[in-house]
């Protein structure tokens, strides 16, 4: 016989007692004799009722104090809003019931402990603690589920550049799936169990199912996991130009299965992410700095004096480029002399953040140099002219 048959069968009706006994029983009485027809005692039924208030009175001190703890363990307004204004409610509901499934615990071991004082039926020792087991899972669920948002406040607080790219917004959004999943997962086993599902067989059927779905998709759960190891790890990210194995190109998109890299003649390489694990990734654009080395030739003919003027006024500029770092590696020296040129190498390091910052300022340095060879009087070497001399 479940709780609600019971409840069902012990219906009392007020009118059919008062004409029973001639009217004498006040309303104290009827809800004694309700009380007794449900196995309670008075003291049990009061213990019930204060255990349900000082429960509500818990959820709404909850509700009231974690807000101001939270605004002053969490800085950050957004996470904050989260964890604080959009779920004190569930939070407040699962302190509420934790309490109230204690104190519910607490009589019954005391009933079954032989106390004279406090009396129920073995149904109600079983549906009381389990209605607040489910209650508080319940509340979990959703204050868990609500606290999914924060990650992405996370991300973005933890992200040192600040800006939130293609790579951050894929890792946010396969963190908060997961998580969501776990959640219900988990939550759904603690409410199944509130239920009176036999945990043991429930495990063991999801087992079993598990395990059959896991070699139906292995392939798929191995290029999630690999976009996991890709977004937590970050050998590259969206805009960085990689070559994994014998695809080289910029990365365009990091999804759950797949990553796009977009090669130099415009085409797009799909790369499953499991490859990405055992494959070695080579990022240009984790280069501290982009070595350029170049050679310059100048005439035979011309004036060491001039050469070693323009030597000395490159490496100066070079040391005075904002563009450019390891200063002390960076050189311009005379290499190598011929028949008809004298050779002039340079060596020195951008400090840029990408290609097209290279580019322009590979150009700005190259016009300065002819503007410096042109204010010494030096011609630079063309076989062409040489012949006609």
């Amino acid at each position: 016989m479940t709780f609600f048959t019971l409840l069902r069968n012990i219906r009392i009706d007020k009118n059919h007692i008062q004409r029973t006994f001639g009217g004498v029983m006040s309303e104290n009485d009827i809800a004694a004799d309700t009380a007794e027809s449900l196995g309670l005692n008075e003291m049990t039924v009061f213990a019930i009722l204060g255990i349900i208030l000082a429960g509500v009175a818990i959820r709404f001190l909850t509700m009231l104090v974690a807000p101001k703890i939270l605004n002053r363990i969490i800085r950050s307004e957004n996470i904050k809003r989260k964890t604080v204004k959009n779920s004190d409610k569930a939070l407040g509901s699962a302190v509420g019931a934790s309490v109230a499934y204690f104190l519910i615990l607490q009589l019954i071991d005391s009933i079954q402990s032989g106390s004279d004082t406090f009396t129920m039926p073995e149904i109600l020792q079983d549906i009381l603690p389990n209605i607040l087991q489910f209650i508080i899972a319940f509340a979990l669920v959703i204050w868990a589920f609500r606290l999914v948002d924060v990650v992405q406040d996370v991300v973005e607080m933890l992200d040192d550049d600040g800006v939130t790219d293609g790579t951050d917004k894929t890792l946010i959004s396969a963190l908060e799936s997961i998580l969501r999943f776990f959640i219900i997962f988990i939550g759904a086993i603690f409410i199944a169990d509130a239920v009176g599902f036999k945990l043991t067989s429930l495990i063991a059927g999801l087992g079993i199912s598990g395990l059959a779905l896991a070699l139906a998709a292995k392939d798929t759960i191995s290029n999630f996991f690999g976009a996991l190891t890709v977004l937590l790890d970050r050998p590259f990210k969206v805009g960085d130009w990689v070559q994994v194995g014998s695809a080289e190109g910029e990365v365009i998109e990091i999804n759950l299965r797949t990553t796009l890299i977009r090669t130099g003649i415009d085409t797009v390489i799909t790369i499953p992410n499991a490859n990405l694990v055992s494959t070695p990734v080579e990022n240009y654009g984790k280069r501290r700095w982009r070595r350029w080395q170049t050679m310059l030739h100048f005439d035979i003919n011309s004036n060491p004096d001039k050469v070693e003027s323009f030597r000395d006024d490159v490496l100066k500029s070079i040391q005075e480029n904002s563009a450019t770092m390891n200063e002390d590696s960076s050189w311009c020296r005379v290499s190598d002399i011929s028949a008809t040129s004298v050779d002039v190498s340079i060596n020195l390091y951008w400090d840029v953040q990408g290609g097209a910052d290279e580019r322009a300022e590979k150009e700005k340095f190259l016009l300065y140099i002819m503007q410096i060879a042109r204010d010494h009087g030096l011609e630079f070497y063309d076989n062409r002219i040489r012949q006609q001399r």
